[in-house]
C-alpha cells in the first residue's frame, strides 16, 4: 500500500516536469481510455489527494491515477531510454517536448472531467499533506467507530488520507498506542493525528526511497526508545510492528 509521502513526491515530480507545457504525447494503455487524445492541450497542475494523483489538463479534464501496491511514475528527459520496467507494465505515457512521464503498474488509470473529481476522491477524509488538512475532522472520523482497532482505523482513507501500512505502525509507536486496541480506549487519541501528520511531513522532505523509521521493518531489533525487541504480527492481512513495552496491549 503506498504511503502519502510517496504520492506527494510523485505529484511534485510530475508537476515540475509537465505543468505549463503542451502535450506532444498521450497514451493511456487501458481499454476504456485507449482512444483518448489530449495532444496539444496544456497540463495545468498535478495534485496529490491522499494516495491519488490528479493531473489536470486544459479543457476541464483530469487524469486520475493510483499507484496501488507497486505502481510508480518515472520521468525521462528528451529521448532517454525508459527504464522503469518492461513495456507490458506501462499503463500511461504523458509527454511534453522535453520530458516524458511513464506510469508503470498503476492500479487506476482513468480520465475524468475535472468538475467530477469527487467521484474518485470525494470519499476521502482530510488529506494529511494537503492544504485543506483539518485535524479535528480527522480525529472525529477516527472516533466514529470507537470499537475499531487503532491500526485498522488509521488505514481507512475515509478517516484521514495518506497513512499506509508503514506509517500505521510508525504512528502507533510515536503515539504509544497498541495497534489492536479499540481506538475509543486510547488515552489522548489526538496524539495519533498529531503523530501521523508530523511523520508524513518529516518523511516527504527526504530523498525518494528513504524514510526515517522507528519500528517498521525492525523485527527483533531494539526499540529506539527503550531497547526492547520490536515485535511483528499480522493485522488485517498486513505486517504490523510495535514495541511491547512502549505500546502494551493484550498480546504485548
Amino acid at each position: 500500500m503506498p504511503e502519502g509521502d510517496t504520492v506527494w513526491r510523485a505529484a511534485r515530480m510530475l508537476h515540475a516536469a509537465l505543468a505549463g507545457e503542451a502535450l506532444v504525447r498521450w497514451d493511456l494503455r487501458v481499454p476504456r481510455f485507449a482512444t483518448s487524445d489530449l495532444v496539444g492541450r496544456t497540463v495545468l497542475d498535478v495534485t496529490p489527494r491522499g494516495k491519488h494523483l490528479l493531473a489536470r489538463v486544459e479543457g476541464g479534464l483530469t487524469l486520475h491515477t493510483h499507484l496501488g501496491m507497486d505502481g510508480a511514475w518515472r520521468v525521462y528527459e528528451g529521448d532517454r531510454r525508459w527504464g522503469g520496467g518492461p513495456s507490458h507494465e506501462i499503463r500511461a505515457v504523458v509527454g511534453t517536448a522535453d520530458r516524458t512521464a511513464v506510469g508503470y503498474r498503476l492500479k487506476v488509470v482513468e480520465l475524468l472531467r475535472t468538475a467530477e473529481e469527487d467521484r474518485a476522491v470525494g470519499h476521502l477524509g482530510p488529506d494529511l499533506l494537503g492544504p485543506g488538512w483539518d485535524g479535528a475532522v480527522a480525529l472525529g472520523n477516527l472516533l466514529g467507530d470507537p470499537a475499531r482497532p487503532v491500526g485498522e482505523a488509521l488505514l481507512d482513507q475515509r478517516n484521514l488520507a495518506g497513512v499506509g501500512n508503514i506509517f500505521k505502525s510508525e504512528t502507533c509507536f510515536v503515539a504509544r498506542a497498541y495497534p489492536w486496541s479499540p481506538i475509543g480506549e486510547i488515552p489522548e487519541p489526538r496524539r495519533l493525528v498529531v503523530a501521523a501528520k508530523r511523520l508524513l511531513e518529516i518523511n516527504k522532505k527526504l530523498p525518494s526511497g528513504s524514510r526515517r523509521l522507528h519500528v517498521y521493518g525492525r523485527r527483533n531489533l531494539p526499540c529506539p526508545r527503550c531497547g526492547t525487541p520490536v515485535r511483528k504480527a499480522v493485522q488485517a492481512d498486513r505486517p504490523t510492528y510495535w514495541c511491547p513495552r512502549c505500546q502494551p496491549g493484550a498480546a504485548g
